[in-house]
């Protein structure tokens, strides 16, 4: 695996490798130099505090030199292109590459002009794909229900269409073997139907919870609101806003995941996102291991 651009095709085996390599990360106690000597650098063109952070901690942990890519004071507001920005970094030496961009596809066109000992790793880019977040996201289904996912039901909620994190979750799931997996939304926010493959679409939030095992619910972004798909802020959390009361017809023991930020009050109430069903702080949590575990296996050999 040269880089990790999407989880779309990858196979069971390999993300099966992934998580478990994670898994020891995130139960071992103290730093590694499994990257030591090797630069990386987080080269983000969006805003980023979950994502950016824990990639950098990862890269630490390992034992790697971390640069941090700024583009409000580099030369991108100069007019400088990413690749080109790219192409001089590698020049001083750096390895790796974590990327978020706000244009699909952006990160695989860098990944194809890299130069042959360079790996690029999707941090993010446009609506299409976030690999790791997929990955932490089925490193915590698995430590809270088992590594059984053709028994688990998933609920998926919310701005499905806009979601690199339900496109990644969407692979990893099937990649695993998930059979039920429940997508709910607005009609204005949710995919073309390729996308929903498999899956069970519903507009009624009471129908996708009902007996799930675990819901993932999504970030609403507020200029939804404002291109005309959805009513009120107050509206969609009368109609997909995740609270206790709608959580009493899921499964008993049913847990709560939300890749955040959250706007509370809208997609999820203050009550669930920090009560006892929440696995959110362990979603970010496990960030930090998934990426040690994509770094590793991208850079190792690279140094």
């Amino acid at each position: 695996m040269r880089h990790l651009l999407t989880l779309d095709g990858m196979p069971r085996a390999t993300v099966v490798e992934l998580l478990d390599r994670a898994q020891h990360f995130a139960d071992l106690r103290g730093d590694v130099d499994a990257l030591k000597g090797i630069a990386a650098c987080t080269l983000f063109f969006e805003p980023s505090t979950r994502t950016r952070m824990s990639f950098q901690l990862a890269a630490m942990r390992l034992g790697a030199h971390v640069l941090n890519f700024d583009v409000s004071t580099s030369s991108a507001r100069k007019g400088e292109t990413a690749l080109d920005t790219m192409r001089n970094l590698e020049a001083m030496g750096v390895r790796g590459f974590i990327v978020r961009h706000h244009d699909d596809g952006a990160v695989a066109q860098l990944a194809a002009a890299a130069g042959e000992g360079t790996a690029l790793l999707n941090a993010g880019d446009g609506r299409s794909n976030h690999p790791t977040q997929g990955l932490l996201d089925m490193l915590t289904l698995r430590q809270a229900k088992g590594d059984d996912f053709a028994r688990m039901r998933i609920a998926i909620v919310g701005d499905v269409k806009h979601s690199r994190v339900a496109r990644s979750d969407l692979h990893a799931l099937r990649a695993l073997g998930a059979t039920d997996i429940r997508v709910c939304g607005p009609a204005a926010l949710l995919p073309e139907a390729a996308t929903l493959a498999g899956c069970r679409v519903t507009h009624d939030l009471d129908e996708a919870i009902d007996g799930a095992d675990a819901v993932i619910t999504l970030r609403l972004q507020r200029e939804r609101m404002e291109d005309g798909l959805v009513e009120s802020l107050d509206g969609y959390h009368r109609d997909y806003g995740i609270t206790e009361a709608r959580l009493r017809s899921a499964a008993p023991g049913a847990l709560v995941m939300h890749p955040g930020p959250i706007n509370r009050g809208v997609e999820i109430t203050d009550e669930v996102a920090d009560g006892p069903r929440s696995l959110i702080l362990r979603q970010v949590a496990n960030g930090v291991a998934v990426r040690m575990a994509v770094l590793e296996r991208l850079l190792a050999a690279r140094g």
